[in-house]
């Protein structure tokens, strides 16, 4: 995982990178149970080179569901992996549950930003 890639051990800490943060937020949503585990590891990848190709624009966060789920629960993730745009704490754009080319995580940045 990229080190531009926050990752909280709970809600409080998500909450707190989301306040301090100037610009929109990428929260991608993971799991640790068996399915989700392959395809959070590939979107891994893609989400720590959105993190630096737009580290000046955007902030990006890895949130374990089990371990955020308040911040889960609040922006409608029903599964991992899924990717939140955020702007000022509200939703703007979502995808998931579900891998993402990083052509995808673009697309679903594209207006936002």
């Amino acid at each position: 995982m990229a080190k531009r890639v926050h990752q909280p051990r709970e809600d409080a800490e998500f909450d707190f990178i989301l306040g301090m943060s100037r610009v929109p937020v990428l929260a991608y949503f993971t799991g640790t149970w068996p399915k989700a585990i392959e395809p959070c590891r590939a979107m891994d990848l893609v989400v720590g080179g959105i993190a630096e190709e737009y580290a000046d624009r955007l902030t990006a966060v890895r949130a374990d569901i089990t371990r955020c789920p308040a911040a889960t629960e609040r922006y409608g993730v029903t599964g991992a992996p899924s990717c939140v745009l955020l702007k000022e704490g509200e939703a703007v754009a979502a995808h998931g549950p579900g891998t993402m080319t990083t052509a995808e995580v673009r697309e679903l940045l594209d207006g936002h930003l």
